[in-house]
């Protein structure tokens, strides 16, 4: 199974999209996937805020864990991360319009108001997998690049 329907998978069962993305390439970064559920658990829904999508939060983790700076002598995995987080960013939101949870769902899940409309409208059952995809597929090419 690729990265990308690991993600998916993941996320069917019920994972928030940051869990579902970090836990797609845990493995092979270096976390278990416990770890890395527990790990991507308080950032989906944009943290529950609406903020940066948590798929994107999910990716960047990811990414951090491939190229973060962990020597604080390194100032070249320093800049890697940087311009990684950046390009991704960047390619999310060409793709999807935005990196943010509440102008991606057209909706601010830190209201009540907010997480009704997203659960009346199914946005997580037929939205959210999409950006879980995107998310996935972007990390995936960053982190083959």
């Amino acid at each position: 199974m690729n990265h990308i329907e690991l993600a998916k998978k993941y996320f069917k069962q019920k994972y928030h999209c940051s869990q579902a993305v970090l836990a797609a390439f845990a493995e092979e970064l270096g976390l278990t996937e416990e770890q890395a559920l527990k790990l991507g658990g308080c950032f989906g829904g944009g943290m529950c805020k609406g903020e940066v999508c948590g798929a994107c939060t999910g990716a960047l983790m990811a990414l951090g864990l491939k190229f973060g700076q962990s020597d604080i002598e390194d100032m070249e995995s320093r800049k890697k991360t940087n311009d990684v987080t950046v390009e991704f960013l960047e390619l999310f939101k060409q793709e999807n319009g935005s990196y943010m949870c509440r102008e991606l769902l057209g909706c601010d899940l830190a209201t009540d108001e907010g997480k009704k409309y997203a659960m009346e409208k199914q946005l997580f059952v037929e939205f959210c997998p999409k950006m879980v995809e995107s998310a996935a597929m972007i990390t995936e090419k960053l982190i083959d690049s």
